[in-house]
């Protein structure tokens, strides 16, 4: 699969569907292969709201309805658990809503299988033998070939993983975390376990909703494209001095800091690659040059100052940094 991943939250509610679909065309010109998405993508909080649930995949089915084999070339991912609606089992992982949910996207995407079939979030009422019994049928059926999770802690993986063990079933495969240099926190215990299982991990949000794309340096030369949230906004106070030597590093480097923080996490053990989640082709474009970059060892020790990893035990990497 491609080291960059490509998120479609925007296709839709921020991103026309010509343009949605343009981008899609240009990510695989660049062989950008794996696509993400999820039944809920499709809505933009706004007043009143934009878009509905469900659209992005519809976007992406008519994309692959126009032929030239773009099904064939692509690696789909989707994600089930967000409500759909206000009646019990449209939401989280009932043996129910997991068989209806899957049957919804992939009439939406227009296709027979999902490659990568994931829980958005961990569902703390449903038992793991209900979820794996949906599961296991899906693959049976032949409607999806691997399943991953997203949101889990690593207990929550082992969890997981064990459960499938006993039923003598492949369990997961991968897993979706927030993951960047402002917020580490899965190197404590989801990396560990991602790698003890081996699963793929998927990090998304990579630059942290813009703050490490630049912000600063957007915000004086007036090229800021998305309106600040208050916890955006909130973040940015909290972290600016950090952020101040994190741009200026990329400065001395020549490069752009988004491109830095994507090549940071490439340079990761156990990732398998970013999710990107471009707007524009430019940005999709822009993207690439994080596979270009080889960051050397005196700069990845200058991002680890500026970027503590977590560790509640000296400096000590996890899981060691929980014991001597």
């Amino acid at each position: 699969m491609s080291r960059l991943v490509l998120g479609t939250m925007n296709f839709g509610p921020a991103t026309s569907e010509p343009d949605s679909h343009a981008i899609m065309d240009r990510a695989h010109e660049h062989g950008i292969n794996f696509f993400d998405t999820a039944n809920a993508y499709g809505t933009l909080m706004a007043d009143p709201p934009t878009g509905h649930l469900g659209l992005t995949e519809e976007i992406i089915g008519r994309w692959f309805a126009t032929g030239g084999r773009r099904r064939e070339k692509t690696v789909l991912a989707t994600k089930v658990y967000i409500p759909m609606g206000k009646w019990p089992n449209e939401s989280h992982l009932s043996a129910l809503n997991i068989r209806r949910a899957c049957d919804e996207s992939l009439r939406r995407l227009g296709t027979d299988y999902i490659d990568l079939y994931q829980m958005h979030h961990i569902d703390r009422k449903s038992p793991w033998e209900e979820i794996w019994e949906a599961f296991e049928l899906l693959r049976q059926q032949g409607k999806v070939l691997y399943f991953g999770s997203s949101n889990f802690a690593g207990w929550h993986i082992a969890q997981a993983q064990e459960a499938a063990r006993s039923r003598h079933f492949l369990g997961l495969v991968s897993e979706q975390s927030i993951y960047n240099l402002l917020t580490r926190w899965i190197e404590l215990e989801v990396l560990p376990a991602a790698r003890h299982y081996g699963l793929g991990v998927i990090p998304w949000s990579p630059l942290q909703s813009g703050l490490l794309g630049g912000v600063l340096r957007k915000q004086r030369d007036g090229t800021a494209a998305r309106s600040t949230s208050k916890r955006v906004s909130a973040a940015l106070d909290l972290h600016r001095e950090t952020l101040e030597g994190y741009e200026k590093l990329c400065a001395d480097l020549g490069e752009d800091p988004a491109h830095v923080g994507l090549a940071w996490l490439l340079a990761q053990d156990g990732v398998t690659g970013p999710i990107i989640g471009p707007r524009t082709i430019d940005q999709l474009d822009g993207a690439q040059r994080a596979l270009e970059i080889t960051l050397d060892d005196d700069t990845l020790t200058a991002l680890d100052r500026l970027f503590p990893a977590p560790a509640p035990n000296g400096s000590k990497p996890a899981p060691e940094a929980y014991a001597w």
